[in-house]
């Protein structure tokens, strides 16, 4: 590992990975990353010397094949959006958006006509306003006030309804289907964050798990030698 100063007599170093030089504030040491983590770059690099200095944009990226390689022992074979998580994982990206305005600026005329129709089908407006035209469609054929244009037992009314009913039916349904898949776009993008949030969650609790474990080391170390300083004080005085 070779390191230098920058003009500003800020430290920078050499990235074992990349061979990048990199700032202090850019990188870390492999040494002082957890274990888990540390072990497996040292499984892909063997000749990495245990002090090394790593950059964050390459630390990123062997994260990200070590959650990887986690998965795929846990789970087998990763899916399509599993891999989708980890690359933007490496790539510090944000997954959360918005599916409802990706699937409004994609419909077709067609697709809006079917959800307009089937908003407008199940709902008290069309029941109020489809009884209110049954009611006077059989007065009017009743009263012959329009020379009974379908008397009774009204059969073109029938008709009438029969056909509505038929046309109705498979509009319902593309709307039901263009609902589904909203839904199915809605599932996987909370399956994306919510795998990613694990992951985040599980990383962070490994890093305070090593972070307090290396506190207790330091803590311990500075004890011992506190102690022998002690000793050797109390050694002079005799």
């Amino acid at each position: 590992m070779s390191s230098r100063l920058h003009k500003n007599d800020a430290p920078t170093h050499t990235c074992a990975l990349t061979g990048r030089i990199v700032s202090s504030r850019d990188g870390v040491r492999l040494d002082m990353l957890r274990p888990a983590l540390a072990d497996h770059i040292r499984a892909l690099h063997p000749a990495i010397p245990a002090d090394a200095y790593i950059s964050r944009a390459a630390l990123a990226k062997e994260r990200a094949a070590y959650i990887a390689a986690t998965l795929q022992a846990e789970r087998g074979d990763l899916s399509q959006l599993d891999h989708e998580v980890i690359d933007s994982l490496a790539a510090n990206d944000i997954l959360t958006e918005n599916v409802e305005l990706s699937i409004e600026g994609n419909r077709t005329f067609g697709e809006r006509a079917a959800d307009t129709i089937a908003s407008f089908g199940g709902s008290w407006t069309f029941i109020i306003s489809f009884m209110v035209f049954i009611s006077i469609w059989m007065a009017l054929n009743i009263a012959g006030l329009l020379g009974a244009f379908d008397p009774y037992p009204f059969i073109l009314l029938n008709l009438v309804l029969s056909c509505i009913a038929a046309l109705q039916a498979p509009v319902i349904m593309m709307s039901q289907k263009r609902q589904e898949a909203k839904d199915r776009l809605r599932s996987e993008n909370d399956y994306r964050i919510n795998l990613k949030a694990e992951l985040e969650i599980r990383h962070l609790h490994e890093k305070i798990d090593h972070m307090l474990t290396r506190q207790w080391e330091r803590l311990a170390e500075i004890q011992s030698i506190q102690i022998d300083l002690m000793e050797d004080l109390a050694q002079r005085r005799r």
